[in-house]
């Protein structure tokens, strides 16, 4: 399943919300490398945040030639730093805050009821 599919499933509400957000933490974002590692952060009117694409495509929409990196959701989640957001492709049509909170209480409640 696509973050796509992932992003229209959300909109309609057709998946239990922890079965969608199990599937999420699999899917690569693609961002914008910088010169030091870590990630380019923009502050915004709701605060700071961290552009990522669900593609080279739409990276390449937003970014023009740039140097590139890409991770998994689960793993963004842990290295954003904390009170950073993650804003998924920017310029497309369903354009989201990525809601690492709810990621990271779905994996405490795998840990809970012991892995899954």
């Amino acid at each position: 399943m696509s973050l796509r599919d992932l992003i229209r499933d959300e909109m309609a509400a057709s998946r239990p919300r922890s079965e969608r957000l199990a599937a999420l933490r699999s899917e690569r974002l693609y961002f914008q490398r910088p010169d030091e590692p870590g990630f380019l952060v923009s502050e915004t009117e709701q605060g700071p945040v961290v552009s990522v694409f669900t593609s080279l495509e739409q990276l390449a929409l937003f970014a023009g030639p740039c140097g590139w990196a890409s991770t998994t959701v689960e793993d963004l989640v842990e290295l954003l730093p904390k009170g950073v957001r993650a804003l998924v492709d920017p310029l497309g049509p369903r354009a989201f805050l990525l809601d690492a909170e709810a990621l990271q209480a779905t994996d405490e409640q795998g840990e809970h009821d012991g892995g899954a």
